[in-house]
């Protein structure tokens, strides 16, 4: 039996005919020109729907020279991404924001020098527009490998690197990590907590040293025997806690720079007949609800707005996109510092 012929795909010219309008007219609407009048986009957006007209991507990028994709480049390898919740949220957030406006997400992995070649390759081919890259360690070369590439890039957590360009500087969204320890440091205060300490997390990581300087600041004399680095894993968390208690047995509170470390240190306080909160409370950083709320007990813990924060990255690298093309027409942008506050639940 044939198989009857498909039906022609819908035109830029048969949508021109059933909006009454011109084609140039329908290529400025469909790939996000300005200067169309409002009446004219609704009648041109009817007809696409209407017709089901689909654009022509390969003709799309050739007018607009982009391909509508973003991507997200994490410098983490793939153990590490695929069983770690915080990057499940922050994707989630930066997905919904790229699909609202009509962009695709390319996810990116590293594990060392070999995959950060493939990614420069990958940028410097054109094959998306911008870049979003977090979980940064200090001596990563992701950021100078975008840059070379011309690739707009905004950056996940504090850049500890100078700015080679003052005129362009490294945008970059954040949360207030130093103040949320603050916090954590003066609830186990508040509790009368007498010896506390703390797990970093990895410290070639901003993060974990601006978490541990707010540490720092609320308790300038304690010494280096009563922090212990982690790796925001919970048996890097775990076998922190072990180290901890071997110095200081008689530790009373426990901030740790993110849930799932908190939850390993947990896991040990519990097998060595540690109460918490009796004996030691403990607190946390993130608020991941599917760490923090089934941890034996609750959580405690610095809540920052994972998804939020991926979010506003992805809208802070569309408006960069914007700003390329329209150069004067939009206000100069900013990197974001986003608040963090303390949860309260029965760890702490």
């Amino acid at each position: 039996m044939p198989v009857p012929p498909s039906a022609p795909r819908p035109t830029l010219e048969a949508v021109a005919a059933r909006a009454g309008v011109s084609r140039a007219t329908v290529s400025r609407v469909v790939n996000g020109g300005a200067g169309v009048r409002g009446p004219l986009v609704a009648r041109v957006r009817a007809a696409v729907e209407e017709l089901g007209y689909v654009p022509n991507q390969a003709a799309r990028t050739l007018v607009t020279r982009r391909n509508g994709a973003i991507a997200v480049v994490v410098a983490e390898p793939e153990s590490r991404f695929f069983t770690d919740p915080f990057f499940a949220q922050q994707v989630r957030g930066i997905s919904r924001e790229l699909a609202a406006h009509d962009n695709q997400l390319v996810l990116l992995l590293t594990g060392g020098g070999a995959d950060h070649e493939r990614v420069g390759r990958y940028l410097t081919g054109g094959h998306v527009d911008g870049a979003l890259i977090f979980s940064l360690h200090a001596d990563d070369s992701l950021p100078v490998i975008a840059r070379k590439a011309g690739v707009p890039t905004v950056i996940g957590g504090r850049p500890t690197w100078p700015d080679p360009d003052a005129r362009r500087r490294t945008l970059y969204v954040d949360c207030d990590n130093r103040g949320g320890a603050r916090d954590a440091v003066r609830r186990l205060l508040a509790l009368g907590r007498q010896r506390i300490v703390h797990i970093a997390g990895p410290l070639d990581q901003p993060a974990s040293v601006d978490r541990l300087d707010g540490f720092r600041d609320v308790l300038p004399g304690v010494g280096a025997p009563m922090i212990a680095e982690g790796d925001f894993t919970p048996e890097g968390g775990a076998r922190a806690m072990e180290r901890l208690l071997e110095r200081s047995p008689d530790l009373d509170g426990v901030f740790a720079a993110s849930d799932v470390m908190a939850s390993g240190a947990l896991r040990v306080l519990r097998s060595r007949g540690r109460r918490v909160p009796d004996d030691v409370a403990v607190v946390g950083f993130d608020d991941m609800v599917s760490v923090a709320e089934w941890t034996d007990p609750p959580l405690t813990t610095v809540r920052q707005d994972i998804e939020e924060m991926g979010r506003l990255m992805a809208q802070l690298l569309l408006h960069a996109l914007e700003s390329e093309s329209d150069p004067d027409g939009l206000p100069a942008l900013s990197s974001i510092i986003t608040p963090t506050r303390l949860v309260v639940r029965d760890s702490a």
